[in-house]
């Protein structure tokens, strides 16, 4: 066989490899390697153990976010000039490169080995026992965390994030086929894909074109964590979009922590912001819980004559009744109110003329309702029938227009929440809204839903633009977490942080005019602290 030939079929089965390497993705980071990024992007340890830097001749202790590797080494390893500063490249084939390195300084060392990069890390000396530059901190660490640490650094330079090549960027979403549910989710893709269609006949984001892939649950009528797994792995998703996560947040949030893809604008009632931060997620609008705390805010600063004295949280039981129980207590006991009692009823069964007399005996003055719209109706006609009128109190969630038939005692006393208002909406954002709704013969129905994918799928392109040409899910993260007050034209200004996760966080309150059947603002914005 003639060399010619050889060469032809090695450069055959290179470009099967190559092509086999774009389409397929990496192999993905290992357990440790994962607890290792961590460290070394945000200078934190998965266990939750101490991790201290200690910088200059004075060593200076702060903690080891504040001097996180990446902030000066780069999420790549590379290095990046600041301050005057140049920062080495600390991936693992410029450590170990077989003739050593000879800084620009002067200083010579030859190549790093583990045990050499460890004691780098801890004691500030390169593999020949010189001092590396002063900017260089020295970290004190347990030593499983070193271990990761090192580890993850050996994949520096080769940790590439999937879904992004030179000419496209992959979005992926999934979503439920039948019912209720299943017919809002595949509006929601089809408002992301829209957007992004309209992206592309632009030019796409830095001469990318962004392509959405999307799949559909498996049982179809609701999400599942194995649905999403089957969409990252198989189409190697970069990051995720619009998902329908409202009752299986628990599966869901988990996930996308785990395999470290961000996830923009999720569908919930209930986003999960609690400790441990998750970072992959960011919400756009409040759910039930914020909502609350919004409401709660408002009647704090109520005169006391208005004020509800005794609250109770009528509810029918589950994770949303539970995370809006905790919010309520939480603030009210930061506003100085009287701490509320819960009290459950189960769904279907629902005995107003019981409940009524249950929470009059216990002279209730304020009641946040969490159930059906049917279920408080009938509890404010038997609150009718004994005169009793206490402040009603709901989230857009539970709210419905069979409100507006409550007995003519509670006009003025039914307050509900509302995540956004037509006073959000410009002139601007509404006309490029409805264009894009002719242009790509969008549906005219779950208009709120609709609002809500495309200001997603436009905080998500910003974001990306912010990045740049050099993307990567860390500093797609990164980006979004410098939001503040962002314009969408559909929402409130959207902000985010490195410890805040919901874009408006808050809401606004209204009221029922009983007499005139419709709602009546009350409030402002009422932005709560997440």
């Amino acid at each position: 066989m003639n060399t010619r030939f050889l060469s032809a079929i090695c450069l055959a089965l290179l470009t099967v490899t190559l092509c086999r390497h774009t389409a397929t993705g990496q192999q993905p980071l290992s357990a440790q390697e994962i607890r290792g990024k961590q460290i070394y992007l945000q200078g934190t340890s998965p266990s939750g153990k101490d991790i201290l830097a200690y910088v200059g001749d004075s060593s200076l202790e702060v903690p080891g976010n504040v001097m996180a590797c990446g902030n000066c080494h780069g999420i790549a390893g590379q290095g990046k000039v600041e301050g005057g500063i140049n920062p080495s490249n600390v991936t693992w084939e410029a450590l170990t490169k077989p003739y050593g390195v000879t800084h620009v300084n002067g200083r010579k060392h030859p190549a790093y080995t583990s045990r050499a990069l460890e004691l780098a890390i801890t004691r500030g000396v390169d593999p020949a026992g010189n001092k590396l530059l002063y900017a260089m901190p020295r970290y004190q660490m347990s030593k499983e965390d070193l271990d990761d640490l090192v580890v993850y650094m050996k994949r520096l330079g080769t940790d590439v994030d999937p879904g992004v090549t030179e000419n496209k960027i992959v979005i992926g979403t999934a979503y439920p086929t039948a019912g209720p549910i299943g017919e809002l989710s595949q509006v929601v893709r089809d408002v992301i894909a829209a957007a992004f269609a309209e992206v592309n006949s632009q030019g796409g984001v830095y001469s990318r074109q962004l392509e959405l892939k999307s799949i559909a649950a498996a049982d179809n009528t609701k999400l599942a964590r194995a649905d999403v797994e089957k969409l990252i792995n198989d189409e190697h998703v970069f990051a995720l979009a619009g998902l329908m996560i409202a009752g299986v947040e628990k599966e869901i949030v988990p996930l996308v922590a785990e395999r470290e893809v961000p996830l923009i604008g999720p569908l919930t009632l209930d986003p999960r912001i609690g400790s441990p931060l998750n970072r992959q997620i960011f919400y756009v609008f409040d759910g039930a819980a914020g909502q609350s705390r919004a409401l709660i805010s408002f009647m704090a600063k109520k005169p006391d004559s208005l004020k509800p004295l005794t609250i109770a949280v009528v509810h029918s039981g589950g994770d949303l009744a539970s995370s809006v129980i905790e919010a309520v207590k939480d603030q009210s006991q930061k506003e100085k109110l009287t701490a509320p009692q819960a009290v459950e009823y189960v769904a279907g069964t629902f005995a107003a003329a019981e409940m009524v007399a249950r929470l009059k005996q216990a002279n209730v003055t304020g009641v946040f309702f969490m159930g059906a719209a049917a279920d408080l109706l009938s509890l404010m006609k038997e609150a009718a029938i004994v005169n009793w009128f206490p402040q009603i109190f709901v989230q857009s969630g539970n709210a419905s227009q069979t409100l507006f038939d409550a007995p003519a005692g509670f006009d003025g006393k039914v307050f509900c929440t509302f995540p956004s208002a037509p006073v959000d909406q410009t002139a601007d954002g509404i006309k490029e809204f409805r264009l894009l709704g002719e242009k790509y013969k969008l549906p005219q129905k779950h208009l709120a839903a609709q609002i809500s994918a495309y200001s997603s799928a436009k905080i998500l392109i910003e974001a990306l633009k912010r990045v740049g040409k050099d993307l990567s899910r860390e500093r797609l993260i990164q980006a979004l977490e410098g939001f503040y007050n962002y314009q969408s034209g559909l929402t409130p200004p959207i902000t985010y942080g490195p410890n805040r996760r919901v874009g408006a966080a808050g809401a606004y309150v209204v009221t029922f005019d009983l007499k005139e059947k419709k709602l009546v603002p009350v409030s402002s914005w009422v932005a709560v602290n997440q």
